[in-house]
């Protein structure tokens, strides 16, 4: 079975489509070494070009939003054609509207189509149209969670029998034993020796003003000996889409020993803040997978977060998960995870166990009985 796929974020790596891409056929060639397997990226002006795993290296994509486009319901599908394969997979959400061959795509959400927040200005909103319509021509839509294949199923008119959920993993780097140098990571990060940690983005779903306010309440019992630690990129301007932490929580007379923000975090250092930590706190509104709790439960991190979307899927019975607007009852958690040690060992022992549910092996085999049965 000969597989091309749509390498556009192939070098992106600091995107969770690039890392998703990387990582899936990472272990579909070690699932299935002779599977025939060819990246094809988008090309000078409106070309492409393409690749054999084993020669990525020589694989430079010209990226250009202007660009995309074209590549997406063009170039990509004349290319499919060209090479002559079986299955074309388009690894996120993009596919062609007139596919050359059956494809595959995974959807790993809607959030324009869920959020108004999202929903961008008229080129955004277009473009958005144009990739819900092509959903429709997919042999196959893969998604990361139930919650997602529901929003789905409700927003493309899509037929259930074709939309499939296909769970991620976290890398294997996340695990709970230590690493030598773990001590100096958090020490070059300025971390105290106990610590709540959130870790991710800051646009409005992210909900990182709950994550605050928890310290309205927790802060006073155990602020001191355990602040809340804020990793990731500050927003460059304070804006109602991306605000900025810092202002919420003077806004909300949090003490600064309470509350330390220390910018983004090397994605090879994450292990050792995730073990380092107390609890995760991640009181998301809206995920269509979660990656972060499912590292930090493989760290063997308890997770303190939000009830909504995708998440109860992802952490199961290993957190706490409660409204995302509760940010008194995260508080109560957060502060029994502090304080009773027995507590705090059986949410690590289920944090363990859930983690070890999810693996790149699994979705990888799900994934190419998807093109299998595409194939047929």
């Amino acid at each position: 079975m000969h597989v091309a796929v749509n390498a556009w974020f192939w070098h992106r790596t600091e995107t969770g489509s690039g890392q998703y891409t990387r990582r899936l056929v990472e272990h579909l060639l070690a699932l299935e070494p002779h599977l025939d397997l060819t990246l094809v990226a988008p090309g000078r002006g409106f070309g492409f070009q393409v690749s054999r795993v084993r020669d990525e290296e020589n694989l430079k994509p010209e990226t250009s939003n202007l660009t995309k486009p074209y590549f997406e319901q063009i170039a990509f599908p004349r290319a499919c054609r060209r090479l002559g394969v079986d299955v074309a997979h388009v690894p996120y959400w993009a596919p062609p509207l007139v596919p050359s061959v059956p494809t595959v795509v995974t959807i790993h959400d809607i959030i324009p189509l869920v959020l108004r927040e999202y929903r961008g200005g008229p080129l955004v909103r277009a473009y958005t149209a144009l990739v819900a319509t092509a959903a429709r021509s997919a042999a196959l839509v893969l998604t990361d969670s139930e919650a997602s294949r529901r929003d789905i199923l409700a927003h493309l008119d899509l037929p259930p029998e074709r939309v499939r959920v296909v769970y991620l993993a976290a890398d294997r780097h996340f695990r709970p034993d230590p690493e030598p140098n773990d001590a100096a990571v958090r020490a070059r990060y300025g971390l105290p020796e106990r610590y709540v940690l959130y870790l991710g983005g800051f646009d409005v779903r992210k909900n990182v003003a709950t994550a605050l306010a928890t310290y309205r309440w927790a802060g006073p019992v155990v602020g001191e000996e355990c602040p809340l630690v804020v990793a990731g990129r500050l927003p460059e301007r304070d804006t109602p889409f991306a605000p900025d932490p810092r202002r919420q929580a003077r806004s909300l007379g949090l003490r600064p020993e309470w509350v330390r923000f220390i910018g983004w975090v090397a994605e090879e250092d994450k292990p050792a803040l995730y073990r380092g930590a107390v609890a995760f706190l991640f009181p998301s509104r809206y995920e269509g997978f979660g990656l972060p709790p499912l590292e930090a439960m493989a760290c063997g991190t308890p997770v303190v977060g939000s009830d909504a979307a995708s998440l109860p899927e992802v952490v199961g019975d290993a957190g706490v998960l409660v409204d995302p607007d509760d940010a008194e009852g995260m508080a109560g958690a957060l502060i029994q995870l502090v304080e009773d040690s027995a507590f705090h060992a059986e949410l690590r022992r289920r944090a363990l166990a859930q983690a070890a549910r999810f693996s790149w092996e699994r979705t990888a085999r799900d994934t190419l009985r998807a093109y299998r049965e595409t194939l047929e």
